[in-house]
């Protein structure tokens, strides 16, 4: 306020707008300039949201038991916001996205989110409170868009698991645009699988071969 009353002061009527414009450009400036600033590495990202969903996990019992319900809820809340879905699905659609029309597309990210949803509802129901999760030191540039976040998963009585996130700047957060897992890219492995889908069956034929897995999927996890 003490500000705002300064400008005030010092200028004529008439000319507040102007400062007001010529700090918002001055504002703007200094944030294109230093893109980095304000934002949490991408790896912080991923510990955040690993210790996020953990943490959810061990606190709701009906999430441990299997509750589909409370296990969707839960990948809602706490994962898909940082996934980057539609560039996922453009990925694994290669070539062939610019081929589908803006109907066909919002239904390959919907039934692809669906996909992604029953994938990492399966993972939660195998977690265990005494699973382990080690990252390795990130390796990136100042001004890189792109980084690997690279971690290997520990479970009680299991091999140790590779799991590498691959991340993109979106704006001013880190999105994930694919998963290593044991070596398998998943962008990659439903690349191939769509490919063969599309090849047989055209782009119309991919989208009911997702929704009919995805319903199989459901249902088999409501037993």
């Amino acid at each position: 306020m003490q500000t705002h009353g300064t400008l005030a002061t010092r200028t004529q009527p008439g000319q507040a707008p102007g400062f007001l414009m010529l700090a918002l450009c001055a504002l703007v400036a200094m944030l294109i300039a230093a893109p980095g600033i304000a934002q949490e590495p991408p790896d912080a990202t991923i510990k955040r949201a690993v210790a996020e969903v953990t943490s959810a996990i061990d606190a709701d019992r009906e999430v441990r038991s299997g509750n589909r319900q409370r296990i969707t809820a839960l990948i809602n809340a706490k994962v898909l916001p940082y996934l980057d879905v539609q560039a996922m699905t453009r990925a694994a659609l290669g070539r062939h996205w610019s081929r589908a029309t803006p109907e066909q597309q919002k239904a390959l990210v919907g039934e692809f989110s669906r996909l992604l949803i029953n994938t990492y509802a399966g993972a939660f129901a195998a977690y265990r409170p005494e699973t382990i999760v080690e990252y390795r030191p990130l390796r990136m540039q100042a001004g890189d868009t792109t980084a690997v976040v690279r971690s290997t998963v520990k479970a009680p009585g299991g091999d140790p698991i590779q799991l590498d996130y691959y991340m993109e700047l979106a704006g001013s957060a880190w999105k994930v645009t694919d998963i290593n897992v044991l070596g398998a890219r998943l962008v990659e492995t439903y690349k191939n699988q769509f490919n063969g889908a599309i090849a047989a069956d055209g782009l119309d034929g991919l989208i009911r071969k997702l929704a009919e897995r995805n319903q199989a999927i459901e249902a088999r996890g409501k037993t």
